[in-house]
């Protein structure tokens, strides 16, 4: 790993990365994060007694949206013609609540991190809006970078804690 901050320049002034040099290759990002519920919100959200609807799939098309758009989200972050972003919102009885997990692909110049993780952030928030009428002690845990795949410094795979 380089140890210097690639988005500031010489003299410490914010600037975005300039990957015009860079070869395109085929790179992929895999990130995941949860929320925590009540077991009574959990279950009303799977038998679909909520007022807003079917909160799973609502919540993985806002992180697809949001996924697409992180270049407008993120300062310095650069648009990317995503290959893929697919967004998996999977209940889990023992947190209680649901676990999200992003998978992004590209084939360009810079990776897919941060439209994987923007994806996995704005999934749980979505979740959180609307289960909030029914619940608001949820907590959006744990969103992090599994892996990532491609470019320059190779791959990355998260140890175990």
């Amino acid at each position: 790993m380089d140890d210097r901050l690639t988005h500031l320049d010489e003299s410490g002034r914010a600037r975005m990365v300039d990957v015009g040099g860079k070869e395109a290759t085929r790179r992929t990002a895999i990130a995941t994060g949860c929320i925590r519920t009540h077991a009574e919100t959990l279950r009303r959200a799977l038998s679909g007694d909520l007022p807003k609807g079917d909160v799973r799939a609502i919540a993985e098309i806002a992180g697809v949206m949001a996924g697409k758009r992180t270049s407008e989200l993120i300062p310095l972050c650069h648009p990317l013609a995503l290959s893929s972003l697919q967004v998996e919102v999977t209940p889990d009885h023992d947190l209680p609540g649901f676990r999200v997990r992003a998978s992004a692909r590209v084939t360009g110049q810079t990776g897919v991190e941060m439209e994987a993780l923007t994806a996995v952030s704005v999934a749980c928030l979505t979740l959180y809006d609307m289960l909030k009428a029914v619940d608001r002690n949820m907590t959006i845990e744990g969103v992090c970078l599994e892996e990532k795949h491609g470019g320059a410094s190779g791959s990355f795979v998260r140890s175990a804690p």
